[in-house]
């Protein structure tokens, strides 16, 4: 829409009172609203866009064609290796897709993701040719209607990530070891998969990506299969352990480990419990219900002690949903003073309004627990990492659900291969 005029609350509501609110509404955003409803039309701008694929073309030095993208918010602020004809064509020959068929349209930028496209921005990012297929399955993954895409726009900074299982890891060496996030082709990967957010979803910093202090690179993992004790991510998800899958996932945390340490099982679930209840987004399962995602990452050595003890992956992801919780006195406290949709809330006034929070929440004490984490099946285990380590980490995110994918290769995969 041209020349869309706009109406500002200019404040921050979430943290002014009724007063203050009405206030604000009343001596600056109903006048905006009223001028610019009453007042006149300005002329519209003639759109730069066309759809001549020459235009879209640029030539130039690698500096030059740098600065033109830059310019037209093309870029992650990093300099980006021109996609020429000759490269996008090279990509492109590793998939069995038309060019320009379309994978998928992303949200809220309603553009489509056409192999085309996704070459394009996968050669900006550094990737290899042989990318392709997981990059193509990723867009697949982030457009299903439970990854939820429009939401991570979100204030709150969700950094998506994506997570590969299967027979392509070892093939293609993705990073499933120590520092796998930044080994290999991991971050070029992941960086592709920023650029294709950025460019074809339209998420741009600021704009529509409105993470309130910004946003890490997106990163990928990948499930060390051999190092676990138990199936891989990707089987608990109905595939079958010989395909290649991509999972689309999300994160609003990143960084502290914990240290399961000892010979008490038991003792390190409870640590991995400890470490969830510090990551968990509280208000989560208050105002999303079951628009979340918990995945627990863990080094070989703690899934091994753990198989050893006698756990199953799905015992220990039930012992963690059962015992990652909190206190009914801390849900109040989010309530009143850190919830953002109401001021002074309480769980009884929830429990009124049929938001979902259980019934018997309003019969518990202060210091009576509930489960911090929205519904059983949220919490999600994957065996990464150093395998001389014993850490777990817990990444977490409102909004959003992980989607696991196929990585189809095309029929001249093996061939194709062979020549590079």
């Amino acid at each position: 829409m041209l020349d869309i005029r706009v109406a500002e609350y200019p404040g921050t509501f979430s943290i002014e009172s009724t007063s203050q609110m009405k206030e604000r509404l009343e001596q600056g955003t109903f006048r905006q609203i009223l001028d610019a409803l009453t007042g006149p039309v300005a002329t519209a701008r003639e759109s730069a866009s066309t759809s001549s694929k020459d235009a879209a073309l640029i030539t130039g030095t690698f500096k030059e064609i740098n600065e033109y993208f830059r310019e037209q918010q093309l870029t992650d602020g990093l300099p980006v290796m021109p996609p020429t004809v000759e490269e996008v064509e090279a990509f492109l020959k590793y998939t069995d897709r038309d060019p320009h068929e379309e994978i998928a349209i992303l949200q809220p930028g309603n553009l489509r993701a056409t192999p085309f496209i996704i070459a394009a921005n996968a050669i900006m990012a550094g990737c290899r040719a042989e990318h392709m297929p997981i990059l193509i399955a990723a867009v697949e993954a982030i457009a299903d209607p439970d990854y939820d895409l429009d939401q991570l726009g979100t204030t709150g900074a969700i950094n998506p990530y994506l997570l590969i299982n299967g027979s392509i890891v070892k093939e293609l060496g993705i990073e499933y070891g120590i520092a796998l996030a930044s080994r290999g082709p991991n971050p070029s990967i992941g960086r592709a998969l920023g650029l294709i957010i950025r460019n074809v979803a339209n998420f741009k910093p600021a704009l529509q990506y409105m993470g309130t202090f910004g946003y890490i690179m997106p990163f990928v993992l990948a499930e060390d299969e051999e190092g676990s004790p138990w199936n891989p991510y990707h089987v608990d998800r109905g595939f079958d352990s010989n395909t290649s899958t991509v999972t689309a996932a999300g994160t609003q945390n990143w960084g502290f480990q914990s240290y399961p340490s000892g010979t008490d099982t038991e003792g390190h679930l409870k640590a991995i419990c400890q470490d969830i209840v510090k990551r968990i987004v509280l208000w989560g399962p208050i105002m999303h219900k079951d628009s979340q995602m918990m995945t627990v990452l863990l080094t070989p050595p703690v899934a091994q002690s753990l198989a050893r003890a006698g756990y199953s992956k799905q015992e220990v992801e039930r012992y963690c949903f059962e015992n990652s919780r909190v206190s009914i006195r801390d849900v109040e406290l989010l309530l009143k003073h850190g919830y953002c949709c109401g001021e002074g809330e309480t769980i009884r006034s929830m429990i009124e309004k049929e938001s979902g929070m259980p019934p018997e929440w309003g019969e518990l004490g202060p210091d009576d627990t509930v489960p911090g984490l929205g519904y059983p099946g949220v919490l999600r285990v994957a065996v990464c990492g150093d395998r001389t380590r014993n850490k777990t980490m817990a990444l977490c995110s409102s909004y959003i659900k992980p989607v696991t994918k196929e990585i189809r290769l095309p029929l001249k995969w093996g061939e194709l291969r062979k020549k590079s």
